[in-house]
C-alpha cells in the first residue's frame, strides 16, 4: 500500500517507522521511502501490566515488524510513537495516559537509546490528524480539525501542516469540553464531559440498559451484558436489524459531538472537519449528518457556513503513518 506522501529530504536511510500506542492494541508498522507500508505487527498493549513493561513490549512489536520487513535497524532513519493521552513532544514524554494508567514516561529515551535514530513522540490523535492533512480525507487544506469519537473522544488541529499545540504539552482534549446537563459519573454537581456522551465506553453503557429493556436484542446476543465486548461493529449490527432504540443512541450520541464540535469551530474556524475512529468508520452517515446538522444549528453562520465536513480516510494506518511523516520531517 502506497500513501502518497514523500518526503523531500534526501535519505541515506530508507526506512521510517511509526507506532500506535492504543488503549487495546498496539501497532508498529515498517514504511518506505515513498511511506510505502513494508511490515507491519500489532500486539494487544496490556498497559495493565505498567510503563515499564509497557515501554519493552514497544520496543518488541518494533523489532518485530522490522524484522517482518526484512530490513535491518541500520537501514532506519526514525521513529515517530502517537500515545494516547497528554504528551509532551519537546521532552518526549508520555504525562499522562488515563486509559492505559500511566504518567511521566520517557518514551523518547528509551527508545531513542535503542533505535540510534530520531525519535519523535506525539499525542495519537493529532498523529491521525497530522496523516489526513498530509495524506488523507484533508489533503490539501489549510488547516484542518480532526475528530475521533472511540473509547473516548480525540481532537487534533493542524494549521498550514504544523501540529497545533501548547508551549509544552499537546491539547485539542475536546472529549473534556464540559456540557451542562446531568450524569452519575464524577463528582456531585460535575459537568457531563463531551467524552461522557460520545465515548464508546458511554454509548456501550447505555445500549445495555435498552438491551436488558427489551430493546435491542442483538446487543444481547452478541457481547451479553459486558460493555468491553459491545464494539462499533456490535452497536451497527444491532442497528442494521432495525433496533430503534440503539439508532436514537447513535443520533443523540451525534448530535452531542456536533454541539462540542461547534465549540472548537468557533475557536479555531477550521477549513475542513475530519471525523474518524471506528465508531465513525462504521456509522459514517450519521456522524456526518449529526455533526454537520448540530454544527450548523448551534453555530455562528459567519464561521461555520464554509466548514467541511469529511470521513478519515487512512483508517488503522492514521497514527503510525502520521507519526512516522511527522518523524520524518522534524528533529525531535
Amino acid at each position: 500500500m502506497v500513501l502518497g506522501f514523500v518526503n523531500s529530504t534526501v535519505m541515506a536511510k530508507k526506512y521510517s517507522i511509526g507506532v500506535d500506542l492504543g488503549g487495546t492494541k498496539t501497532l508498529a508498522v515498517v514504511f518506505g521511502e515513498k511511506m510505502n507500508v513494508v511490515g507491519s505487527v500489532r500486539v494487544p498493549t496490556e498497559g495493565h501490566k505498567g510503563a515499564r513493561q509497557g515501554l519493552k513490549r514497544i520496543w518488541a512489536t518494533v523489532q518485530d515488524a522490522i524484522n517482518e520487513a526484512d530490513v535491518s535497524l541500520d537501514e532506519v532513519r526514525s521513529l515517530g510513537i502517537g500515545c494516547p493521552g497528554v504528551v509532551d513532544s519537546g521532552e518526549g514524554i508520555l504525562r499522562e495516559a488515563s486509559n492505559l494508567g500511566w504518567e511521566k514516561v520517557r518514551v523518547r529515551e528509551y527508545l531513542a537509546g535503542r533505535i540510534g535514530g530520531n525519535v519523535c513522540v506525539l499525542n495519537d490523535v493529532d498523529a491521525g490528524t497530522y496523516a489526513e492533512y498530509h495524506m488523507g480525507a484533508g489533503k490539501g487544506a489549510r488547516s484542518l480539525l480532526g475528530v475521533f469519537p472511540g473509547t473516548g473522544v480525540g481532537g487534533g488541529f493542524i494549521y498550514d501542516g504544523r501540529i497545533f499545540r501548547g508551549k509544552s504539552v499537546s491539547c485539542m482534549e475536546i472529549g473534556e469540553l464540559r456540557m451542562l446537563g446531568a450524569t452519575l459519573e464524577g463528582k456531585a454537581n460535575e459537568p457531563v464531559t463531551l467524552e461522557g456522551l460520545c465515548g464508546r465506553l458511554a454509548i456501550a453503557s447505555t445500549c445495555v440498559v435498552e438491551a436488558m429493556r427489551g430493546n435491542a436484542p442483538t446487543i444481547l446476543e452478541h457481547a451479553g451484558k459486558d460493555i468491553s465486548k459491545i464494539k462499533s461493529g456490535t452497536i451497527k449490527k444491532s442497528i442494521d436489524a432495525g433496533e430503534r432504540a440503539v439508532l436514537n443512541i447513535m443520533k443523540r450520541s451525534a448530535n452531542y459531538l456536533g454541539i462540542g464540535v461547534t465549540s472548537a469551530i468557533e475557536l479555531l474556524a477550521p477549513e475542513v472537519v475530519v471525523l474518524g475512529g471506528g465508531l465513525v468508520e462504521k456509522m459514517p452517515e450519521i456522524y456526518l449528518e449529526g455533526v454537520s446538522a448540530a454544527v450548523s444549528r448551534y453555530g455562528g453562520k459567519a464561521i461555520v457556513r464554509d466548514v467541511r465536513f469529511v470521513v478519515a480516510e487512512m483508517g488503522d494506518l492514521a497514527v503510525a503513518a502520521g507519526a512516522a511523516a511527522y518523524a520524518l520531517g522534524e528533529q525531535c
